[in-house]
């Protein structure tokens, strides 16, 4: 029998028409979309909703507003000088927690994928904490630090500290042994490699999980308004709520979900300017 001779790679795209199969634009695995499609489908993604929202509201769906409706109450809210009052006391709250969670979990979570004596000393404890609900806190921490800022602060840092080092924790796992050993074989110290590998390698991972567990921070900062509050956004949606108020109800939702794809694009932004490498 003749030898068989290896066969070169094929595309994903060669492989489809060997079989009779040619993949439409839309269902391509693994590649980009052409940008008209790509702006049509983000398109199509808000309009669909609102389209949603506005049949139920025509057909007379119980307390379901017309859009329209909803801007006017966010135009007037805004003109008061209400929207901006509150917008801004949920951001700093937010900002504090998360913040102080992010400068926190950074190096926890660096030494704990790094060193296997920190991991050992810190995982066991933070696993059974972070599955604790964050809201059930609340109690403890207006009898410890009353109902003022510093409660909504550190619950909005209990509830997203534990989250992040976990999170960078497994992304310095991932961190390519080979890398680290090269650096050995070069002279590198045991800081080098903590410092100039491994740290820069995670950099992009941090991010991401900043990306993800900032939806837990605005989650809670609304808790926490609801519970006790001067102002906040989470405290206009309860005095929205008393006087059933479903206009000013969707208009604060909605800013909410825009201040949340703003810090969202501001995270893709940062990702872009400073880790261009694990982008493109």
């Amino acid at each position: 029998m003749a030898p068989q001779h290896p066969q070169a790679p094929t595309s994903l795209k060669t492989r489809g028409r060997s079989r009779g199969i040619m993949p439409t634009v839309f269902w391509r695995i693994a590649e980009d979309i052409p940008p008209h499609l790509k702006w049509f489908l983000v398109a199509l993604s808000i309009l669909l909703p609102i389209g949603l929202w506005w049949f139920l509201a025509f057909q007379g769906a119980k307390f379901i507003p017309f859009p329209g409706e909803v801007w006017q109450a966010l135009v007037t809210l805004q003109k008061q000088g209400v929207l901006q009052k509150d917008t801004l006391a949920s951001c700093f709250r937010v900002g504090c927690g998360f913040l102080l969670a992010a400068l926190l979990s950074a190096p926890i979570g660096i030494a704990m994928g790094t060193f296997a004596s920190i991991r050992a000393l810190c995982e066991p404890i933070i696993g059974i904490v972070r599955y604790m609900p964050s809201p059930a806190f609340i109690p403890l921490l207006i009898l410890y630090f009353d109902i003022g800022e510093l409660t909504k602060i550190i619950l909005i840092f209990i509830g997203t500290v534990f989250f992040n080092v976990l999170m960078i924790m497994d992304a310095v796992k991932f961190v390519p042994k080979e890398l680290i050993e090269a650096t050995y074989t070069l002279g590198g110290l045991r800081h080098q490699v903590l410092f100039q590998v491994i740290t820069p390698h995670v950099i992009p991972n941090i991010l991401d999980a900043f990306r993800v567990n900032m939806a837990a921070s605005w989650n809670l900062v609304v808790v926490a308004e609801l519970v006790n509050a001067n102002e906040g956004l989470g405290k206009r949606i309860e005095l929205a709520q008393r006087t059933l108020s479903t206009d000013k109800i969707f208009g604060y939702l909605i800013v909410l979900g825009l201040l949340g794809l703003a810090i969202d694009l501001f995270f893709q932004l940062l990702l872009r300017l400073f880790c261009r490498w694990a982008v493109d």
